[in-house]
């Protein structure tokens, strides 16, 4: 079948969709790039907030009225979407014909077989369904391709699932417990991506500080990021961590290791500690604080980032001010700021009545104006520095060349200084809360380079 996949979601949504494609194409399926060209739409899926989900729903909603006019086509709903009750009600609304989970996306050509089968016995009837909802053990051996030539960054999972239960959230429901993949199949999929002319890895997990607590016969993830980074990539980045599990080897790991980036994101959802109770966090606000300390003593130039919940039930005006106050200890360079969002099946939706929206939305205006200070004067420290960008695009202005330093800050300079995609020393000029700009003082590497700008 001519196959277009369309990926909704967080990182992990990417390199399954690699993985995807892959497997498709080994089975004799054609990738097309437009959805207008497919006989087959598979929607890779998130379902950690509301509002992918609304996108998806919108996108099937589409597809619907295409049918109805006339379309043949096969309709996929896969990702963690698919694995919840959500996702399959949303499936019989909308007709679709195979719901793949993230466990499963190994079986997705044997699931198009079948299908295939049971609509060429039943005259192509267009509501027949294939379910592959399984989590499937033999996906952490599996090694998904390098990116194509000229891809720059490169995402690699080093394990999947998560043992921690968040009542705000459903990833233990969509991915399963924690299970850490093989050390030989990562670096041998970052030899891979390094061949291919990768200048930088992202390790990703949904809490890469647990890696290989599941297994006694593997290396901690300090040793694994050493082990990675030995490979030779100009940078190493790894996203997300779990504060529970931020141990001080990690610290030391990039403390130590010239390319692993002085960039951490590290989530601390609330600054009270009675949120975080109700929120299942197993850490307090001051053990939070502690890895900050800890982080800027050993790392002066990290750059900290952090994921912020706004409004969970039960937050109070005083739980807030320490969600604050907190911004001021830790000076957080940038933050994904997020109102609740009650998600269906999570104990929080199940257990708590949600604050009403005009609360959520005051108090996670001041977070944002708060953040900005922050973000501001975090930057500031990088004028007058020379940085080194990952330069990887042009600007929507046209004007200007976008790419990102070794701390993860989103970096501007004139297009007209770039002829070549790549790793650039850039000396910032200016910084606002969002991104620094500065001019090329230094040429491309020998990596991958594509052409930029005349």
């Amino acid at each position: 079948m001519r196959t277009h996949v369309i990926t909704h979601g967080c990182q992990m949504n990417e390199y399954d969709t690699l993985t995807i494609q892959s497997e498709l194409v080994a089975g004799g399926h054609d990738l097309v790039d437009h959805p207008s060209d497919a006989e087959l739409i598979l929607l890779n899926t998130c379902a950690v907030r509301g509002k992918p989900v609304e996108k998806v729903v919108s996108i099937l909603g589409d597809l619907r009225k295409e049918r109805r006019a006339g379309r043949d086509v096969v309709i996929g709903l896969m990702g963690c979407l698919a694995q919840l009750d959500e996702g399959r009600d949303l499936a019989d609304k909308f007709g679709v014909d195979l719901l793949v989970g993230p466990g499963a996306i190994t079986d997705i050509v044997p699931a198009i077989e079948a299908l295939e089968q049971a609509r060429g016995s039943r005259g192509r009837e267009p509501r027949v369904r294939v379910d592959r909802l399984a989590f499937r053990g033999d996906l952490v051996d599996h090694l998904t391709p390098p990116p194509p030539p000229g891809t720059l960054t490169g995402y690699l999972t080093i394990m999947r699932g998560c043992d921690h239960h968040c009542t705000y959230c459903i990833v233990p429901q969509t991915r399963g417990p924690e299970v850490s993949r093989p050390l030989a199949a990562i670096v041998h999929e970052a030899e891979a991506m390094r061949a291919q002319g990768v200048d930088e890895v992202v390790l990703l997990g949904q809490n890469v500080n647990s890696y290989g607590r599941d297994d006694p016969g593997l290396p901690s993830f300090a040793e694994l990021l050493r082990a990675v980074a030995a490979v030779g990539f100009p940078r190493v980045k790894f996203t997300t961590s779990h504060p529970m599990n931020f141990t001080s080897d990690v610290i030391d790991a990039i403390a130590e290791t010239a390319n692993v980036c002085d960039y951490v994101h590290l989530p601390v959802q609330s600054g009270s500690d009675r949120v975080l109770r109700r929120m299942a966090r197993e850490y307090r606000r001051e053990r939070y604080l502690d890895i900050v300390r800890e982080l800027r003593e050993r790392v002066p130039d990290v750059v900290l980032t952090t994921d912020i919940i706004v409004g969970f039930p039960g937050e109070t005006e005083e739980d807030f001010e320490q969600t604050l106050s907190l911004y001021d200890e830790a000076r957080f360079d940038a933050a994904y700021m997020f109102a609740y969002s009650a998600r269906p099946g999570t104990p929080a939706h199940a257990r708590f009545e949600d604050l009403p929206r005009e609360i959520k939305s005051e108090r996670l205006g001041r977070l944002v104006e708060r953040q900005k200070h922050w973000s501001l004067e975090g930057n500031r420290r990088f004028e007058g520095r020379e940085v080194r960008v990952l330069v990887k695009e042009l600007g929507r202005d046209g004007a200007h060349a976008v790419g990102h330093s070794d701390q993860h800050h989103t970096v501007l300079v004139p297009a007209v200084q770039v002829k070549r995609m790549g790793l650039h020393a850039v000396r910032v000029e200016h910084a606002t809360p969002h991104a620094l700009y500065g001019g090329v003082v230094g040429a491309a590497s020998d990596g991958v380079a594509l052409p930029l700008a005349s």
